[in-house]
């Protein structure tokens, strides 16, 4: 992701997540810890011709790695976008070194939990009342080791 992709990515935001969408300040602070020798960071869009179509992003500390989100446009649903999003994200967790990557989802989303656990993602907690204003619980989800979790997904052109 590059700062060009901040209001397409935006756009889809406020789309997917009307009630607790991310801020454009929240993505440039991200994005300021994406580049470099120090990079702690790894975003990523999907692209479809000049369309975006999906984003994802992951920070690490030390040896966790941390999922901070992940959206894939309506239209893309069922196609296996948030699968190659997520590999990505897993193989950016293991160049950085991550022995383990944790998680949160709403505990309403179905479909981002059986893609989790389709990557050896297991339940470990709830966090009650993460996600607000809506004030909906978290499902807190970890995968150790995830370098064994990334083979043969490939597909639609990933950028950094």
């Amino acid at each position: 992701m590059r700062w060009w992709d901040i209001d397409p990515v935006l756009e889809l935001e406020k789309d997917l997540f009307p009630e607790d969408a991310w801020s454009r300040g929240m993505f440039w602070s991200e994005l300021a810890h994406a580049r470099g020798s120090e990079a702690t960071r790894r975003y990523v869009v999907a692209l479809d011709g000049d369309r975006l179509v999906g984003y994802a992003g992951l920070a690490a500390a030390g040896d966790l790695g941390d999922v901070q989100t992940i959206a894939v446009r309506r239209d893309q649903w069922g196609t296996g976008l948030g699968a190659r999003l997520l590999a990505e994200l897993l193989r950016a967790a293991t160049a950085f070194e991550c022995a383990e990557v944790m998680l949160e989802c709403r505990v309403d989303n179905v479909r981002a939990q059986k893609l989790y656990e389709r990557f050896g993602f297991e339940p470990i907690g709830f966090r009650r009342g993460y996600y607000q204003p809506g004030n909906v619980d978290a499902l807190v989800m970890r995968l150790n080791d995830p370098s064994t979790s990334v083979n043969g997904v490939q597909g639609t052109e990933i950028n950094g």
